[in-house]
């Protein structure tokens, strides 16, 4: 068996393993529903209605993605604009960690009072929430070029546009799918989070009335979906790097 295959079966055992343990726990101590359901019971509650499930999935996959595209773009722009103009790097980097610690949950009811209960306001808070964390690593992926490189485009007679994306934007891939790989699961939680202060659809509603009801079994399905997205992301991007960054192995 290869290694791959058996890190992916070991986990599945411990799943298994964490999941009946739950089980039995549930069972013997007679634990109550609206305390903490069975796995057998989410189980239930999940296929009992799969599509209202799926549908508030595609609601906060969808802003999810759009809160990541631009989180994303508008990163890799300000650490280019950065690279490109170092002194802008102290008042930009003190803009960017003024957003990075205003707490996004008190943010989240604000905007949804300006712009309604509709998507926008999640967007924005997925964008402001990826933002931080793509600025930093591509900033250090473009600052990366060693000054050999940069004297050799110098002599090449290239332009600062050039040598950023001749020499800089390349090197600065890998730091750029490390920040994917905590940006794209984290897309998810900014949504769900945006979704507690209000929305009309997504699993962040369905989290929300569920724990205001204290029916339990809908939230716990809500969270699981949620893991399950988080992990396929994180596998995409994963998949993503190694089929660009061929030439880095």
């Amino acid at each position: 068996m290869r290694p791959a295959h058996r890190s992916i079966l070991l986990a599945l055992l411990l799943l298994a393993g964490l999941f009946t343990a739950w089980e039995l726990v549930v069972c013997w101590r007679d634990i109550p529903v609206y305390l903490l359901p069975a796995p057998t019971r989410v189980a239930q509650t999940f296929f009992d209605q799969p599509g209202h499930f799926f549908s508030a999935l595609f609601t906060t996959l969808f802003e999810a993605l759009f809160g990541l595209l631009i989180g994303t773009l508008v990163g890799i722009l300000v650490a280019a604009l950065v690279s490109l103009e170092p002194q802008m790097e102290r008042g930009v980097m003190t803009i960017a960690i003024l957003v990075k610690s205003t707490p996004l949950a008190a943010i989240a009811p604000l905007l949804t009072i300006w712009l309604g209960f509709g998507i926008l306001p999640k967007i924005i808070i997925t964008a402001l929430l990826t933002f931080f964390p793509t600025l930093v690593n591509a900033l250090v992926g473009l600052q990366s070029a060693e000054r050999d490189s940069l004297d050799l485009m110098r002599v090449y007679g290239a332009t600062r546009w050039q040598t950023l994306i001749h020499l800089r934007a390349w090197l600065a891939l890998p730091y750029l799918f490390a920040a994917l790989r905590v940006t794209a699961p984290l897309s998810l939680v900014g949504a769900v989070i945006a979704e507690w202060a209000g929305a009309s659809s997504g699993l962040g509603r369905v989290m929300w009335l569920a724990y205001s009801n204290l029916n339990l079994p809908p939230m716990f399905a809500a969270i699981f979906i949620l893991s399950l997205s988080g992990m396929a992301s994180y596998g995409l991007i994963a998949w993503l790097e190694k089929k660009i960054l061929r030439w880095k192995g």
